[in-house]
């Protein structure tokens, strides 16, 4: 086949792949697998480079995280830690959106966002209903705390888990340059989530007295369904994020700490490995297989070098490119899913390299992909999800009224956090 034939072929099935995912007619890593196969059926990546394009770093980090989330699940480790919250919070409304948000930030930035929001909002729910408050705001908060909690480390949200593996950064690397834009982030978006719903956070003393009463009530002990298994996942999880920490004085990478974590629990817990590996969210390793792949065509018939030269012949400063590169990868955030975008950014980033400095770029990559998602309620997965579970529960969520909370939200996090970028890598 032809080299301009090639590429054509590469372009088209990249694109029409991104159509079928943005339209939702045909799940999304059936779509990712077809082209993926159909990139390799005609050859454009030859069988032998494969492991060249398939990120197995992210791959199994993504599986060895998965794999201990199941596990610890099964003790009632995050029931335990909700119930505890909910006693923290003591009836008030405002410490509740508070402590909940601090929470699911904390929980988001080293477990899987999906599962951090499908443990909590059930108990949050419960809540605000003994509270009889609009469940809107404490929901809204959660979603943004997610997202702006997976921001902040390495391990906390797939395109960071991408971005770090391409450029080779650390799980401290992250924490330094991400961890301070999420602490403010999580400020702002909590001040404006107040300052739009805050009729909805007044209750008074005699009803606060009766909520504190019911929620005192609740035996945090009793969520632990095995206290075995809660103990050694408090341990394996404890043991590896500060592992994560040392990561790379050790020489290990994120991916060898999460597998070694993942086996250790699995072993010491003596649960049947069926049981928690059919738990792992394969559909979601597959789509990555899928991306990857499809990437790799982009990548192996030129389309990449060929964009990466056409930018860095319009863009002149790193400073520039911070700035795109925030406001592209953060309002098609808020369109389409953030991880095919983030696999098609990171070889541009890359190629981009040969004109300027592009380490500033990575973190305007991660803050934009990872904060975009809180423009829209189809932005990220959690705000599907916890949109989902409302609806469940007879609480309707609006996309419009998501829209006009979530894109303020957005706006202001994510120029905020380009702003610290900036100060810090460009100068005042």
């Amino acid at each position: 086949m032809e080299q301009g034939i090639t590429t054509l072929v590469a372009v088209v099935v990249f694109l029409g792949v991104y159509a079928l995912i943005i339209s939702e007619k045909v799940h999304r890593t059936v779509a990712a697998l077809f082209g993926a196969a159909l990139i390799l059926f005609i050859r454009i990546v030859p069988w032998d480079k494969l492991p060249e394009y398939l990120d197995l770093d992210t791959l199994f980090l993504l599986i060895g995280m998965m794999i201990i989330v199941n596990t610890a699940r099964e003790s009632g480790l995050f029931e335990f830690i909700a119930i505890k919250t909910a006693k923290l919070a003591r009836g008030s409304p405002m410490k509740v959106l508070l402590l909940f948000s601090l929470v699911t930030a904390l929980v988001s930035s080293v477990l899987d966002n999906v599962t951090t929001v499908l443990l909590l909002t059930p108990m949050l729910l419960y809540i605000t209903r003994l509270m009889d408050v609009n469940p809107v705001p404490f929901l809204l908060a959660e979603v943004f705390a997610s997202n702006i909690g997976g921001t902040a480390t390495l391990i906390g949200d797939p395109p960071n888990i991408m971005i770090g593996s391409a450029a080779g950064l650390s799980f401290n690397e992250f924490l330094v340059n991400m961890g301070p834009i999420a602490a403010v982030d999580l400020v702002l978006s909590l001040g404006l989530i107040y300052l739009i719903y805050r009729g909805a956070m007044r209750v008074d003393e005699k009803k606060k007295r009766s909520i504190t009463s019911i929620i005192e009530s609740l035996r945090e002990e009793e969520a632990i369904r095995d206290h075995s298994l809660f103990r050694k996942s408090v341990i394996v999880i404890l043991a590896v994020i500060g592992l994560f920490f040392v990561h790379d004085k050790l020489g290990l990478e994120p991916a060898v700490v999460a597998l070694f974590g993942a086996s250790v629990l699995l072993i010491w817990s003596g649960m049947e490995p069926d049981e928690i590996l059919e738990k792992v969210e394969w559909t979601a390793i597959f789509f990555f297989v899928g991306l990857f792949i499809l990437v790799g065509a982009l990548v192996e018939t030129g389309v990449i070098n060929g964009i990466a030269s056409w930018v860095t012949g319009h863009i002149h400063s790193t400073g520039e490119a911070l700035v795109i590169i925030t406001w592209f990868s953060a309002i098609a955030s808020a369109i389409v899913d953030n991880i095919p975008l983030t696999a098609a950014m990171i070889p541009l980033i890359k190629a981009m390299g040969s004109s300027m400095n592009i380490y500033p770029l990575w973190w305007a990559l991660s803050l934009g992909a990872c904060l975009g998602g809180n423009g829209t309620a189809i932005g990220a997965s959690a705000n599907v999800v916890v949109i989902g579970i409302a609806a469940r529960e007879g609480i309707r969520i609006s996309f419009v009224e998501f829209l006009k909370v979530g894109l303020v939200v957005m706006i202001v996090t994510v120029a905020a956090g380009m702003a610290i970028l900036w100060v810090r890598y460009i100068g005042v």
